[in-house]
């Protein structure tokens, strides 16, 4: 469990260890890399090529063309790692002005990293990182996956990194609105390489994404349709000027757990207040790890980015606080904020008026976004906007946010990542034959499958087994 929880804990602020990627030398790359001299990254201040014999994690780990610690914790320990994919691989930085990202020994964000099989399938899959992580650290939950299937795979970090990220910008918000325009710009970007490299443009573009990475799915799906054919949303972080979002929900819940853990005659009550607040019943065996790792810290940071002056001179409050206690995060109340407060919400909201099909997915266990507070709502607002064909959304019945906690309780929780591929598969079908997938449900978690089932299948069928 300590295993589990101490890479779990990555996901909001890993601090990455610099990748030692070596670029890839022009002599040599006759055959599978002979026209990786000529590809150009439109925009890009710094690119790096590199010519390899192997694109996913089972060669980019030895060769350095990865870093480990950008996605420690975010899948099972068993998940398994496809190989045989060589290509081309392009490490740069778009122009920006912050530095938290020390991938390369660049000291510098807006890095991203583009890979182009040798065996193409046509298409192009682009992603941004979740939490504040930088760009590899979709490589072994999607990268290997999507790349195995012969697909293009780029990456962005956001364009500010890291558990300071809230620094970059001019006014609140800005930090948040800059991971939107830096998907956009890779996706063109990685469009036009692609062209370069195969000699044509990706017949298909999707983007997909998990965390934070899920809500930048939403956000292109809604304001630039014209760059996708369509996406999928893992888990994906809900932003709403009148909520509910992370700043509604977290702070009860740092008010009540404590006295919940407590236990005694106000136990009773803070559970209550927790499940009011949109935490399960029966995801309590998760609350523990939660609070002591990703609640607090998680509330200081956004908080800090949307609302810096409720601390004052403090940056990002103080850890842990008491209720009561001075500027306290525990105490935070949203709803009575200045106009500004929700105004920089306002600048990175959503509004579900999708214009590409867009599959999301969700755990029914997730205590860091939790259903009922997250997904649930936004599935309500694509159908308000009347964007319901375009949708559809499958609640998995013992997921959480991230699956390395599957490893520690492999006989409660339920891999995600399966479940990924597979919405990724229907929406294949769906765009490329015209194929429907099967109607949004809640997909019951197989109370008898073993664990190698569990790693590897999630159907979205109702005979799902």
């Amino acid at each position: 469990m300590r295993r589990a929880a101490a890479a779990a804990a990555a996901l909001l602020v890993v601090a990455a260890v610099p990748a030692a990627a070596q670029p890839g030398g022009e002599a040599g790359t006759a055959g599978h890399c002979a026209s990786m001299s000529r590809l150009k990254v439109p925009g890009a201040e710094r690119q790096e090529r590199s010519c390899l014999d192997e694109l996913t994690t089972a060669g980019t780990v030895a060769s350095g063309h990865t870093d480990t610690a950008d996605w420690a914790g975010l899948t099972p320990a068993a998940l398994p790692v496809p190989d045989g994919v060589p290509g081309i691989q392009i490490d740069g930085y778009f122009p920006d002005t912050s530095r938290g990202n020390t991938n390369h020994g660049w000291n510098h964000d807006a890095q991203f990293v583009i890979r182009l099989p040798d065996r193409w399938n046509g298409g192009l899959v682009v992603a941004g990182s979740p939490g504040v992580r930088e760009q590899y650290a979709n490589d072994r939950a999607i990268g290997d996956w999507v790349l195995s299937r012969g697909y293009a795979f780029a990456a962005t970090d956001k364009g500010n990194t890291g558990a300071a990220f809230h620094r970059d910008g001019a006014a609140p918000g800005d930090a948040i609105a800059e991971w939107n325009t830096r998907v956009t710009e890779l996706t063109r970007a990685a469009r036009a390489v692609v062209g370069q490299r195969y000699h044509r443009p990706p017949s298909t573009t999707l983007a997909t994404g998990m965390s934070n990475g899920g809500y930048l799915v939403r956000w292109q799906l809604e304001n630039h349709p014209e760059l996708y054919s369509g996406g999928v949303d893992w888990e994906g972080t809900l932003w709403r000027t009148r909520g509910p979002h992370l700043l509604t929900f977290l702070p009860p819940a740092l008010r009540a757990y404590p006295a919940y853990a407590a236990g005694g005659e106000g136990a009773e009550r803070a559970h209550r207040e927790m499940t009011a607040a949109g935490f399960p019943t029966g995801s309590e065996f998760l609350w523990p790890f939660h609070h002591q790792y990703y609640w607090d810290l998680t509330q200081r940071i956004y908080r800090e980015e949307l609302d810096p002056g409720y601390d004052g001179a403090l940056e990002a409050g103080t850890p842990f606080c008491a209720p009561g206690s001075p500027a306290c995060d525990s105490d935070y109340d949203y709803g009575s904020r200045p106009r500004s407060v929700h105004q920089a919400v306002a600048k990175i909201a959503l509004t579900g008026r999708i214009g590409r099909p867009l599959i999301t997915l969700h755990g029914t266990l997730d205590v860091l976004l939790p259903i009922g507070q997250g997904s649930d709502v936004y599935a309500e607002m694509v159908r308000a906007a009347g964007r319901g064909h375009l949708f559809r959304y499958y609640r998995v019945e013992g997921g959480t946010h991230v699956d390395s906690l599957y490893d520690a309780f492999p006989d409660r929780l339920r891999p995600l990542t399966p479940c990924h591929r597979s919405a990724f598969t229907a929406l294949e079908g769906w765009l490329g034959r015209g194929v429907q997938p099967p109607p949004s449900r809640t997909l019951p978690r197989p109370g008898a499958a073993d664990p190698e089932s569990l790693l590897t299948r999630c159907r979205l069928t109702p005979d799902t087994a």
